[in-house]
């Protein structure tokens, strides 16, 4: 498995996190994820994640004066997006003890 594909299923939940911290645009969430490590998120594949998200109602967006440039749209999380961030963490933190399980006796019973 690639490390795409598992990527498709936790990076909505980054993108919730990171948005919750600090409302966001499109070329700055794609810094940040950079920033944390995540590779090739381009403005390509950012916008078209926050499109969906602001269809899901997961975030909201205004439009904000720039200092470079013209106006740049902001996300910030809604309520919806609160709550679907939270249930990513209940989640994630399942997910990550059962991996963590696995690997641990399948390196100690070898």
């Amino acid at each position: 498995m690639s490390s795409t594909q598992m990527l498709k299923g936790i990076i909505d939940g980054c993108v919730l996190a990171i948005i919750k911290n600090k409302e966001v645009y499109g070329y700055e969430l794609a810094e940040k994820l950079e920033a944390y490590g995540f590779e090739s998120f381009s403005e390509g594949t950012i916008y078209p994640m926050l499109m969906r998200m602001q269809r899901e109602e997961l975030v909201s967006a205004t439009f904000k004066k720039s200092t470079a440039g013209p106006r740049r749209k902001y996300y910030s999380l809604t309520q919806k997006g609160e709550k679907e961030l939270q249930h990513f963490i209940t989640r994630w933190e399942q997910l990550q003890q059962s991996v963590n399980q696995v690997l641990q006796n399948g390196v100690n019973s070898s």
